[in-house]
């Protein structure tokens, strides 16, 4: 029986590029926790992801020592939050290569920004008759905002399908590209199954349309390195928790020519330069579309988090998370009766599985009594899990903190409580 005791499994090479494991995982003060006695495994990564101590203390900093509201004040703790915030939007620039500061739109998360532009440029450009173009496997935050913007402007939203390893028919998208599409919102990484899509090669074929992109990069944000002018998207999303940072606080990224072209999508306090009973003017983007007080502390623990990746090699991570994704996914495939659902050749550490005869939150539960968190369900793609003709699943995702042993402990657990659940 495997056991936890010593869970350091890195190679020499990737020691030689500045990873190890055992450092990475004492940041990390809830992976040294227990459930039920037993050493906290959390493979549920793609949900959320774990905080390392310099955000959290960062954070505490915050409150303790600069607590004001920003841009409004003279005072030195309005100057010290306000002067955070701003230099969390700059760490955040940098991390994806924007042009310029002016195009990082703080927003609650993901969610939120797609919402803004598909209700602000979508209200704006789309008509009757207009086409959107999403994925077969998008999450949910990136259906229902374009579902309701068509519906109301009575434009047609069209489903590029997906194949039975889990990646795009990127013959289906090229015949469903034509001049009556306006807009593309695609993800760059499946949350549900992993896949990594040649989200370049998409965005290319789309501008020889002169069509806007969005990329949703909550996925690709804690995985992969994301060069916004190198893609040449109009729109990119992603969520700080998902790249180690507080819950609540995401970014949108828009080309500065869009955003200022684009309505408010909220408006109020921060957001306008002057206000009568006549006529109100806004400020130009990003202040446009950050209307009342912000999360100051989710964007200032988001640009900690950001200086904490990027810290760590990131080819040294890849190549760390790919070892454990082929250790997980041998380990799972050699299980009768389990399915893995998504098999696609580019992936990040995410795997997806439905056994014959054991309910996925039956699974669940019963791993949660080893101390093993994973996720259970359609994990909000129930579009994509219809395509494979089940209607939830169990989720094991993965980051660069988890290790060998997690997954041979997690094999060995989930054979037993499969086992259980059967006899």
């Amino acid at each position: 029986m495997t056991t936890l005791a010593n869970i350091s499994s890195v190679t020499p090479s990737l020691k030689s590029e500045g990873f190890d494991v055992n450092a990475i995982r004492s940041d990390f003060p809830i992976l040294q926790s227990k459930v039920y006695g037993k050493p906290l495994i959390y493979f549920d990564n793609a949900a959320t992801s774990q905080k390392p101590k310099t955000v959290i203390d960062r954070i505490v900093k915050y409150y303790e020592h600069e607590n004001a509201n920003i841009h409004r004040g003279v005072y030195h703790l309005s100057e010290l939050s306000s002067n955070a915030y701003e230099g969390a939007r700059d760490i955040v620039q940098k991390s994806i290569n924007a042009a310029k500061r002016e195009e990082i739109v703080f927003v609650r998360g993901a969610t939120e920004g797609i919402n803004l532009v598909a209700s602000s440029w979508g209200r704006a450009n789309l008509k009757a008759g207009d086409e959107v173009l999403i994925s077969q496997m998008e999450h949910h935050a990136n259906i229902v905002p374009w579902q309701l913007i068509c519906e109301e402007k009575g434009a047609i939203l069209k489903i590029i399908p997906v194949d039975e390893n889990g990646e795009l028919i990127l013959e289906d998208f090229h015949r469903l590209l034509t001049e009556k599409t306006k807009f593309v919102s695609i993800v760059y990484v499946s949350n549900s199954i992993g896949t990594i899509n040649p989200v370049k090669t998409i965005i290319e074929s789309v501008h020889k349309y002169n069509i806007p992109v969005l990329i949703d990069a909550c996925q690709a944000a804690p995985h992969l390195s994301i060069d916004v002018q190198d893609l040449d998207c109009e729109f990119l999303v992603y969520s700080g928790h998902k790249i180690f940072a507080p819950t609540g606080i995401g970014v949108l990224y828009g080309k500065e020519d869009y955003l200022n072209g684009m309505p408010p999508y909220q408006s109020g306090g921060d957001m306008i330069n002057i206000v009568t009973f006549e006529k109100t003017t806004f400020k130009e983007a990003p202040h446009k579309f950050e209307a009342g007080t912000p999360d100051i502390s989710g964007a200032i623990g988001l640009g900690t988090a950001i200086e904490y990746v990027n810290n760590i090699s990131r080819s040294a991570v890849h190549k760390y998370e790919q070892t454990l994704l082929a250790h997980a996914t041998e380990k799972i495939s050699a299980i009768d009766g389990l399915r893995i659902i998504g098999t696609a050749k580019n992936k990040i550490p995410v795997i997806s599985f439905a056994v014959d005869g054991a309910h996925p939150m039956d699974i669940g539960t019963l791993l949660d009594f080893e101390g093993i968190a994973i996720r259970t369900g359609n994990h909000c793609t129930q579009p994509l899990l219809d395509r494979f003709g089940v209607s939830a699943t169990c989720r094991a995702s993965l980051a660069f903190y988890n290790t060998i042993e997690e997954i041979d402990f997690f094999a060995e657990a989930l054979v037993k409580v499969i086992k259980k659940i059967k006899d």
